[in-house]
């Protein structure tokens, strides 16, 4: 996989939150994937994509709340996050963009 655009279909976009800033100390990352997207993928995007070498790769999916709009039910998308694990040495800056 070399296409670019390809890529950034599977890394959709960081994770900025309390929690994702805890995981940052220990060097590692959070980024919003596609559902289908799968582990070694996931690798593959985020070496190409940024030029770092990654440790290893932890995904989860948080199921959608259900919520109220104007008196009426729905439901949020399910969001598959990924918690990316990058070797000594390396690190991305997701405060600067991409």
């Amino acid at each position: 996989m070399t296409d670019k655009a390809a890529l950034y279909d599977v890394i959709r976009k960081p994770v900025i939150t309390e929690k994702a800033t805890m995981a940052s100390e220990a060097n590692a990352l959070v980024f919003e994937v596609a559902k289908d997207a799968t582990k070694p993928l996931i690798k593959e995007a985020i070496e190409a994509l940024f030029n770092v070498k990654v440790k290893a790769v932890n995904t989860t999916v948080t199921k959608g709340k259900v919520k109220r709009f104007r008196g009426h039910l729905g439901r949020r998308n399910d969001v598959k996050k990924a918690y990316v694990t990058l070797e000594e040495g390396h690190m991305i800056d997701v405060t600067t963009g991409l």
